[in-house]
């Protein structure tokens, strides 16, 4: 369930309707992407029926979109332009009242009009404000009406089901039993048959030669030289079946140029992975990149890597390759604990590895086991990042091209999730999509990936930045096997 942001707009300053709302209702409308722009809202205008025909008659297909103080959220859109000349029902097919948001909580419905009922689209009058349907199913309100506190008390009607099927929702669960609203605005709708959808993330090229550029910039990726580092340790942390050894498998298979298995991945109810697993990634050259990504064992419960385990895995007491046993957690008088472990041995950057699609049911304790890992790692100054695998599963438009990511709010309102449940910056939040059933490589997956390994990688290079100016002012001693 997902609850409302707080009526934050990401559209134009002073707009209410965010880009993924009205994204909702470009698709209801259908033919095409549009543009929506801002005629009329009673908060900047006033409540009034002279100023809202003034601002709204002639100006063609319209969405009215009502806000109450209980963060609902509804309204209609009519294909007939508004008028104060003739004083009569418009007549249409496609024509549709919605709801967006029902107590703060999402419920996208489209309303379409009854068999019969096209005459009753909507009303005009030249002493009321947008009204829609016989009866009415919403007439918003008539004359003037002056602000009370925090909200402009409404005097229309909103009985729905009159000439729109209402699909058993009623009235109450559409406005919270009354026409109290904090806001109602009005947007012009126009087709745009050369309008993009603005992505939420900065958007590089989707080409071959942008994933070159990307492949280059991670081959040539080296370590603090003055800190004589072989290659930089990457942590990955996670519930059971995120994704962690796919997401390495997906890597791997990059650079070699085909699908690789070396991680064993699955859907199994427990961890596949069981050990302390560093992996090196192999182009099909031979060379491999300067970093290795660790495995761990899926995070359950009452099983999976423990505090006291991450601890030392962080510091670099763990050996490589070590088998976790659930009756017996790692100690530091276990025979083979790293006891003078160099900074090389170190985690130099975590990631936690969350699967898009099942943000909302992550057992309260699988969270809390997280979050007391990353007291840990803020203590040693570590970075940590989020990738969110499987965003294909979220959004037609991406499963069907995932170059679509940046652009959909989807995935967008799930980056933002993740991004709350660890308290990480949205920007350290990196949507993926992991090989699974594909047999070939996609360049789009490519660039996905990389594009989310890169930043990876960038977060690792300051974290050791810091490393050496700790060396460099005695607070630290770096030094190697």
């Amino acid at each position: 369930m997902v609850t409302y942001p707080t009526f934050i707009s990401s559209g134009t300053m002073g707009e209410r309707l965010t880009n993924k709302d009205r994204d909702q209702i470009e698709k209801w409308i259908g033919t095409g992407p549009k543009t929506f722009t801002l005629l009329y809202a009673i908060t900047k205008d006033k409540c009034d029926v002279t100023v809202f025909h003034k601002k709204c008659d002639g100006q063609g297909p319209t969405v009215t979109v009502l806000y109450n103080d209980k963060e609902s959220v509804y309204g209609g859109y009519s294909p007939i332009t508004w008028n104060s000349v003739i004083s009569a029902y418009g007549s249409s097919s496609e024509a549709f009242l919605f709801q967006l948001y029902h107590d703060g909580k999402q419920k996208p419905s489209k309303f379409e009009l009854k068999a019969g009922q096209y005459h009753y689209a909507v009303c005009n009058q030249t002493n009321i404000g947008p009204t829609f349907g016989a009866g009415h199913d919403l007439h918003t309100f008539s004359g003037t009406i002056n602000r009370s506190g925090s909200v402009f008390p409404l005097n229309g009607y909103a009985g729905f089901g009159n000439s729109y099927d209402m699909q058993g929702v009623s009235a109450d669960d559409i406005h919270n039993g009354n026409l109290n609203v904090t806001e109602l605005e009005v947007y012009k709708v126009t087709y745009d048959e050369d309008k993009e959808r603005k992505p939420w993330r900065e958007l590089d090229n989707w080409n071959t030669k942008e994933l070159e550029k990307l492949k280059e910039d991670i081959l040539t990726f080296k370590p603090s030289p003055d800190l004589n580092f072989k290659e930089a340790r990457i942590a990955m942390i996670g519930p059971v079946g995120a994704g962690k050894s796919s997401f390495y498998n997906t890597i791997d298979s990059i650079f070699r140029g085909r699908i690789t298995q070396r991680a064993c991945s699955g859907s199994a109810e427990q961890s596949v992975t069981t050990g302390y697993i560093p992996y090196s990634v192999r182009t099909d050259n031979g060379d491999s990149p300067k970093f290795i990504l660790c495995d761990t064992p899926g995070l359950e419960e009452s099983a999976g890597l423990e505090v006291n385990e991450c601890s030392y895995l962080l510091d670099g007491n763990l050996p490589n390759f070590y088998l976790f046993n659930r009756k017996s957690p790692f100690t530091s008088k276990a025979d083979n604990f790293e006891e003078d472990p160099t900074t090389q041995d170190r985690i130099h950057c975590v990631v936690f590895v969350l699967d898009a699609t099942t943000l909302d049911v992550v057992s309260s304790k699988v969270v809390e086991k997280m979050k007391n890992f990353q007291r840990i790692m803020n203590e040693r100054e570590i970075p940590q990042l989020i990738v969110l695998t499987k965003v294909d599963k979220l959004c037609k438009d991406v499963q069907k091209d995932i170059s679509f990511t940046y652009k959909s709010w989807v995935v967008e309102e799930h980056v933002e999730k993740a991004s709350q449940l660890l308290g990480l910056r949205r920007s350290n939040v990196l949507p993926v999509k992991n090989y699974e059933e594909e047999t070939t490589l996609d360049i789009n997956i490519n660039i996905l990936t990389l594009l989310a390994l890169r930043k990876i990688l960038d977060s690792t290079e300051d974290y050791m930045h810091n490393l050496l100016d700790r060396q460099k002012f005695g607070q630290m001693k770096i030094c190697e096997k």
